[in-house]
């Protein structure tokens, strides 16, 4: 399965989200992330080799794909429509995380405007605990706009945060007892993938 994360705004939990669902993939078969954006963000992450699946740049990407069944794409933020274009076509499902602020909401949707048959779906990220309704409203309102979603959620939660900065995943996160809820968010969005494989 090939795997693309795309978002055009920045700050949405893009990264988190290819390490992420490439360390659920990694449970199921061999999984390589592929780092495309020009900031190497999960290159970073990876660099104490404590992740558990390969991590490269998408120069690399040919090589070490050949021993991967999965592959997982980081993208460059703001990707032209030409790139996304190319980026939608060459993977079998598009994830697009989006948090449920409207800037966020805002240039999701604007990127929906140019996907034209393309196997998508909307992951909200960053969803605020209760008593804040964002979360719940935005779901709302991409439900009622008829755009395709991941049923989970990804919870706005420090151990997030910990995990970048431990060079790991949240479910090895050292000094957060949310660490299993937060990867629990994740499998279940790995589980919904699978379901295209």
């Amino acid at each position: 399965m090939i795997v693309t994360v795309a978002s055009f705004k920045g700050g949405v939990g893009k990264t988190t989200t290819a390490l992420h669902l490439a360390a659920y993939l990694q449970s199921d078969d061999s999984t390589l992330l592929v780092d495309g954006d020009l900031n190497r963000s999960a290159l970073q992450w990876a660099s104490n080799d404590n992740l558990g699946f390969q991590v490269c740049d998408e120069a690399q990407a040919v090589k070490f794909s050949r021993k991967a069944e999965h592959i997982v794409i980081d993208t460059p933020a703001r990707p032209s429509i030409e790139e996304l274009a190319t980026l939608a076509g060459g993977c079998d499902v598009l994830v697009i995380p989006t948090s449920p602020d409207a800037l966020a909401m805002g240039a999701m949707l604007q990127m929906l405007e140019h996907l034209d048959g393309q196997t998508f779906k909307v992951l909200l990220t960053l969803v605020p605990p209760k008593p804040s309704t964002r979360g719940k409203d935005a779901r709302g309102a991409l439900t009622d706009a008829g755009v395709p979603l991941f049923e989970s959620e990804i919870r706005y939660l420090d151990a997030f945060r910990k995990a970048s900065e431990q060079g790991t995943t949240v479910d090895k996160v050292k000094g957060d007892g949310n660490r299993g809820i937060a990867w629990k968010c994740y499998a279940k969005v790995g589980q919904e993938l699978m379901s295209y494989g």
